[in-house]
């Protein structure tokens, strides 16, 4: 990619020849011209320790994935993978951003915020029948309840699946607040162990003022 970058910015010649990929041709045609601001930043999306230690070696920051985006694996497992692959090209994890992705519940009040916290525990349970999305599993304890997630989704029982997230599955995965505290909440679960939060835009576009405000307390941090 960086390849293309320079080839597209700076006229760079089409020379890139790696293990996996080529790139070694560029029509005039279909060059798209130079930009303002040509230093994209690459993130990688990664759960698993060698993507992971990918995203350390090479990677500008990594996207954690909701199911991975608790405060407990981000400080035990995903800081731990990237220091040991940004190890490898000299980097420290300083240099690598790291961007948690909860899926929150919010709302206007502490009611409206319930109910989506309900949602989401559908939504998580639905993720964790996947055996990718265990590691969080392992690391609490829980693995036996992505076992029985993964048999209820294989026998297309879908709507039992909430069920099998308890309260506390809830409260490790799901920061939970009402909009006017929610910077909070997420300044406290992520603080140390995260340089940016990636947040979902509101349902009702009426409440994007509202997300506006907490985004602007989390920049006042």
């Amino acid at each position: 990619m960086r390849a293309i970058f320079a080839c597209w910015q700076h006229d760079a010649p089409a020379a890139f020849e790696g293990r996996w990929y080529r790139f070694t041709r560029q029509n005039a045609y279909n060059k798209p011209p130079r930009i303002e601001h040509p230093e994209i930043p690459i993130h990688l999306g990664a759960i698993g320790p060698r993507m992971t230690a990918l995203a350390g070696e090479l990677a500008c920051g990594i996207m954690a994935h909701p199911t991975n985006s608790s405060r407990r694996f981000l400080s035990e497992v995903t800081l731990a993978n990237l220091a040991r692959g940004a190890a490898r090209t000299g980097r420290a994890r300083r240099d690598v951003e790291v961007v948690a992705n909860p899926l929150c519940a919010t709302g206007r009040t502490a009611e409206a915020a319930r109910r989506q916290r309900e949602e989401q525990r559908h939504l998580l349970a639905t993720l964790l029948s996947t055996p990718s999305y265990w590691p969080s599993l392992e690391l609490f304890g829980w693995r036996e309840r992505g076992e029985r997630l993964r048999g209820l989704a294989r026998e297309g029982r879908w709507d039992e699946m909430s069920a099998v997230l308890d309260d506390e599955m809830l409260d490790a995965f799901v920061p939970s607040a009402p909009f006017e505290a929610l910077a909070d909440v997420l300044r406290e679960e992520y603080a140390g162990v995260a340089d940016a939060i990636a947040l979902a835009l509101p349902v009702d576009s009426a409440d994007d003022a509202a997300l506006g405000r907490v985004i602007e307390g989390l920049r006042r941090t």
